[in-house]
């Protein structure tokens, strides 16, 4: 396994077509939260903004989001189309990333982290 330290790194150890949606959900996520920091901890592209803010990593035939369980129940309705587990949803690698979606859960994570921070 190879040792990244930085996003940009991590994306392009990946195929071409595989970078495109890595790429395309980095920059949902960089809009939704613009000030978030970049990392990656546990092998993975990491966001923090007051806290683990979201992670995402690329699997053979998907792509796994990982912004925590709140966001999960949160957006369960949304997120039903897809195979998700208590903190995580995959996103199947043929088929589009629901974008705008992604940066509405972004979105939430940041409102919840700063309203944690904020007791």
């Amino acid at each position: 396994m190879s040792i990244f330290t930085t996003v940009e790194e991590y994306i392009q150890s990946f195929p071409e077509e595989i970078q495109h949606k890595l790429n395309g959900l980095l920059q949902a996520i960089q809009e939704a939260a613009p000030a978030a920091q970049e990392t990656i901890n546990y092998g993975i592209p990491t966001f923090k903004l007051g806290g683990n803010l979201v992670h995402f990593a690329a699997y053979k035939k998907h792509i796994g989001f990982y912004p925590a369980p709140s966001a999960i129940k949160k957006f369960q309705k949304e997120l039903s189309s897809y195979k998700t587990a208590k903190g995580s949803v995959q996103f199947p690698l043929d088929q589009p990333l629901p974008l705008q979606l992604i940066k509405d859960i972004v979105a939430f994570r940041v409102r919840e982290n700063a309203e944690k921070e904020g007791e």
